[in-house]
């Protein structure tokens, strides 16, 4: 199977380095890698082509925003609709009131919405009404949970000081005894526990919740009075359309929603009990561009879509059908990948050679069409099919082969 050529890929990006730091930055930057691409040209559906004309099955989906694939002509359509009448004005929009109830309507157990346009502005934003509604200071997070680049979540990053994580503290996932040790050790100091639905970090396996975990966890909450806050910005939608807490069978007091709201379109929003509603629109957190109508009506239009193919169900399938062919494809060449996580959100790891050979089959895919990334989850969309999974897996086998037998590229590599 023949290799892309990137050329003019590394051309623009020595062309943006001498204008943008790094030349490509945030976390797209991690995606920089030699014979990868890193500028594209057009999308459609699941598919990208890069500035080579190279075309590309996307298991990124743009780090989670698209779910019902490029360019949407639903959801394009509502959001072109609402550029001709207006986007940024004086005013708010119709189109904000109607998403909020979209959204009251179709996620379980919350009674309102505020919207900003990045996933950390709905956990900033949540962390400020948790400190609000106690008077605390104390933030819970998991270990190595990432819920945006606030400087408390930064964990020591330049750019930020000691003080910013001064009332940060984590704990092991699926630990719930852990968090309740933490509490008898700052009784009535912690406002808030905030955590993804499920384990996902970067470089190694997600792990799902163990049995009651989500249940202790909320009554530790409400006996002691903090606020339970669920970061669904990356899984919104994906696990259930009535949210991820509804899945796994317990009530938080806050969601933050993202990614894939709006199908691409730069939203996000908080959701939240009646019991914060005095609360939230007490404390001050806002935007410029916070109340950009069109992206407002897409993200309405990206709900009703969902649910009108019933789209978690489908990512599930596709995603199960997906891992099992792949693994399938792996172990037929001597290889074991796991695949963890939810089917619509997998992250992938080859288990019997070291992470830069992981790295190394993950680079050989991506130069042969099939945009996969070695540290992160990946996403799948309702655009992706049948024929995309035998693309994939034609793509993977090759990768394989370019490897060797594990034994041969283990003494390769040392």
């Amino acid at each position: 199977m023949k290799t892309y050529d990137v050329s003019n890929s590394d051309v623009l990006l020595d062309r943006a380095k001498s204008v943008i730091p790094g030349g490509i930055f945030g976390h797209y930057g991690y995606s920089v890698r030699d014979g990868s691409p890193s500028f594209f040209s057009r999308s459609q559906g699941a598919h990208f082509w890069d500035i080579d004309d190279n075309e590309y099955v996307d298991l990124m989906c743009a780090y989670g925003p698209m779910i019902l694939g490029y360019n949407n002509p639903v959801v394009d359509e509502a959001a072109r609709k609402q550029y001709a009448a207006g986007n940024t004005v004086s005013l708010s929009a119709p189109a904000m009131v109607e998403l909020a109830e979209m959204l009251v309507d179709m996620v379980s157990d919350m009674d309102w919405a505020l919207f900003g346009k990045n996933g950390g502005d709905s956990t900033a934003l949540a962390v400020m009404i948790a400190r609000a509604a106690t008077g605390r200071n104390k933030i819970v997070k998991v270990h190595e949970g990432y819920h945006g680049v606030s400087p408390w979540m930064q964990d020591g990053r330049p750019g930020t000081i000691e003080t910013d994580i001064e009332h940060v503290t984590t704990v092991p996932w699926n630990d719930a005894d852990a968090f309740e040790s933490l509490i008898s050790e700052s009784p009535g100091e912690i406002a808030c526990f905030i955590s993804s639905p499920y384990d996902h970090p970067v470089f190694r396996d997600n792990e799902l919740p163990a049995e009651g975990y989500w249940q202790k966890m909320e009554q530790l909450c409400r006996q002691h009075g903090i606020v339970l806050i669920v970061d669904d910005v990356r899984s919104g939608f994906r696990i259930n359309l009535a949210g991820s807490h509804v899945e796994y069978g317990f009530t938080p007091d806050l969601i933050c929603f993202g990614k894939a709201i709006g199908n691409g379109y730069p939203l996000s929003a908080l959701m939240g009990s009646d019991a914060l509603k005095e609360t939230a629109q007490e404390v001050f957190f806002t935007g410029t561009q916070f109340f950009n109508a069109a992206p407002m009506a897409a993200a309405t239009a990206t709900l009703k879509e969902l649910k009108r193919v019933d789209a978690a169900k489908q990512m599930t399938d596709f995603g199960n059908r997906l891992n099992t062919k792949l693994v399938q494809t792996a172990t037929e060449q001597g290889f074991d990948l796991v695949a963890s996580g939810i089917p619509a959100m997998p992250y992938y790891r080859l288990s019997n050679v070291s992470m830069k050979g992981h790295f190394a089959w993950i680079d050989q895919c991506v130069r042969r069409g099939v945009y996969v990334l070695g540290h992160h989850n990946h996403f799948v969309s309702t655009e992706h099919t049948d024929a995309d999974i035998e693309r994939i897996c034609e793509v993977a086998a090759d990768a394989f082969a370019a490897l060797g037998s594990v034994e041969q590229y283990q003494r390769k590599t040392g």
